[in-house]
């Protein structure tokens, strides 16, 4: 359930047993993204902080991401001008238009050099481009287990080979009297990216978003293509 209580205030409950999952596992996936998260949009949903996560902002200053980096279902585009700022090309891409218009006027009004395009993150390879690093802030956590096997294939199809995944969900330390996304374990990250990857490091992380004054609790991965 996603209900606007006001222009900038949003509140939502999304288990996996809604009738959002039933679409998303129907093969409607893709217009039960795009009107779920647009609608978000036109408010301030929850997991927009209006910053950076914190374990991307420790990311942008403790590794090198190589030169073009992806970051996929990136909103209004916090991650992505972080990046941006520290001289990486970085492509935002996101299925709700309500989000690339809100990065776009972020990215104006900054003077980023990020760039924002609407586009499906289980197809990326229809970009016709490559990256040497995805990051992904609260995407991996929303797919259904079919999905989630399309979405690793298509992380393949973007990445360049010894490229980095690094991404950030809810884990399964997490509460779920609150609703939100699915909790992931950490056996299923490993499975999921058990045959042509390797798994570098899963940490306890923490997911800030409005519902939680010190985040929830998190996996945050980095996964190589091997």
């Amino acid at each position: 359930m996603l209900t606007i209580v006001s222009d900038s205030l949003i509140t939502f409950r999304l288990p996996e047993e809604s009738l959002f999952y039933a679409l998303v596992s129907s093969g409607r996936r893709c217009a039960a993204f795009t009107s779920f998260f647009n609608d978000a949009y036109r408010g301030i949903p929850p997991w927009d902080i209006g910053r950076p996560q914190p374990a991307f902002a420790k990311l942008a200053v403790s590794e090198n991401l190589g030169t073009d980096i992806i970051d996929v279902g990136c909103g209004t585009g916090e991650h992505a001008m972080l990046f941006a700022s520290r001289g990486y090309r970085v492509l935002g891409i996101d299925s709700a238009p309500l989000a690339i218009e809100k990065a776009r006027a972020k990215a104006s009004q900054r003077e980023s050099e990020a760039e924002f395009v609407v586009a499906d993150a289980l197809r990326l390879g229809e970009l016709g481009r490559q990256f040497d690093a995805v990051i992904d802030s609260g995407l991996f956590h929303v797919f259904s287990d079919r999905d989630r096997v399309a979405y690793v294939d298509s992380l393949r199809a973007a990445l360049r080979t010894g490229g980095g995944y690094y991404m950030l969900c809810f884990s399964d330390k997490e509460p779920v009297d609150w609703g939100g996304p699915r909790r992931i374990f950490e056996h299923e990250i490993r499975s999921a990216f058990s045959r042509g990857w390797h798994v570098n490091y899963i940490r306890p992380a923490r997911f800030e978003s409005a519902f939680h004054g010190r985040g929830g609790k998190a996996w945050f991965s980095k996964v190589t293509r091997s």
